[in-house]
């Protein structure tokens, strides 16, 4: 469950302005060559301001092409809050998060999640279950299925494996798993609407078991998915694979940020800054938060800590509109979002991707 850069997953932003590093203009040179008014230097900045030019409007056309559908008599209905059905029991055995006991939404933790080896299998547990549950969870999209059901089916299965749904009752959130359909970025609110042939949804489970979190979610296809969506799609299971393999002890934090954003890049898609990754363990959401673009943030990583890497990816703008719940965030511009999310342990030569079955 992603962190916002606002005060966690809604409010204002922390950064009030952004630097150029943020910017996501295209690069502008000097055109003053330092070898004093060499014609040739002059003549090779013109090619590359060129070859810039036409990479940029190359990858906008290839863009605007994969917002159409491959069926243009089809038109995909934009998202709308429909019935949500009441908050789901749990039983009393069941040990539950600090924060269930309050609708206020948590501080982020400035504590980093750094483990011993208790706290390690307790780690590899929480996850474990998690990616089974998000598994079966796929295994119910299709065509005329509610989210509200996928919400009844996830909570249904964590709480008969003694844990609890950690979305239920974080700051308020009414339900036991995030689902986010189609231009939905991400804390979508399962409700009744019935998944449609087409859409793409992204399930994110969280569960929390003997006092330690683990956070997954992946992003699954509902009947037949057209292809700029399996593109989307794909790309975006693949930056958060590079996003892991620069993962190790001492590595610096902004590296991910920045493998991430070289893959999207290739193929013209967008990468959303205002939700991050973030530590998790004992806590929901703690420092550090994991940015997935470019940026200069300091720190690096050490041997035992957990924290998870969650992109999201857009086929048109990275800025967003939140629904009055709250949560519920869209594409400002309506185009399809995809996200996937592992939590991961870090170790000396590596990372150990905890959330896998």
């Amino acid at each position: 469950m992603a962190s916002s850069i606002s005060s966690c997953f809604h409010g204002e932003h922390l950064f009030s302005s952004r630097s150029s590093l943020f910017s996501r203009d295209t690069p502008t040179f000097s055109p003053f060559i330092s070898s004093g008014n060499n014609s040739n230097g002059k003549k090779q900045f013109l090619v590359l301001a060129k070859r810039l030019s036409g990479l940029e409007e190359a990858m906008r056309i290839r863009r605007e092409r994969e917002q159409r559908t491959t069926n243009p008599t089809k038109r995909r209905t934009p998202l709308r809050r429909l019935k949500v059905s009441p908050r789901l029991p749990v039983p009393d055995h069941i040990q539950k998060p600090p924060y269930v006991s309050t609708k206020v939404l948590p501080e982020i933790s400035s504590e980093f999640q750094i483990h011993d080896e208790e706290g390690i299998e307790r780690m590899r547990a929480a996850c474990h279950l998690a990616a089974k549950v998000l598994e079966y969870a796929g295994t119910l999209v299709r065509p005329s299925v509610t989210t509200n059901e996928i919400d009844k089916a996830v909570h249904q299965m964590i709480i008969d494996n003694g844990a609890y749904p950690s979305p239920l009752g974080y700051g308020g959130f009414p339900k036991s798993v995030c689902t986010s359909v189609n231009e939905c970025m991400c804390h979508g609110i399962p409700d009744s609407r019935q998944l449609q042939d087409g859409d793409i949804i992204n399930i994110d489970v969280t569960v929390y078991l003997n006092g330690y979190h683990g956070d997954t979610s992946k992003t699954f296809f509902c009947g037949n998915v057209n292809d700029a969506a399996k593109r989307l799609v794909k790309v975006t299971e693949e930056c958060m694979e590079r996003g892991i393999a620069v993962c190790k002890d001492g590595a610096l934090f902004r590296k991910i940020g920045k493998r991430i954003s070289e893959h999207a890049e290739k193929f013209g898609f967008g990468v959303v800054e205002r939700f991050v990754g973030h530590g998790v363990g004992t806590v929901f959401h703690s420092e550090p938060l994991i940015l997935h673009h470019r940026n200069e943030k300091p720190g690096s990583m050490v041997k035992g800590q957990t924290f998870t890497i969650e992109p999201i990816l857009t086929l048109g703008t990275t800025e967003c509109i939140t629904w009055e719940d709250n949560w519920t965030t869209l594409t400002r511009d309506g185009s399809l979002a995809a996200q996937f999310e592992h939590t991961i342990l870090i170790t000396a030569t590596g990372a150990e991707i905890l959330t896998k079955c």
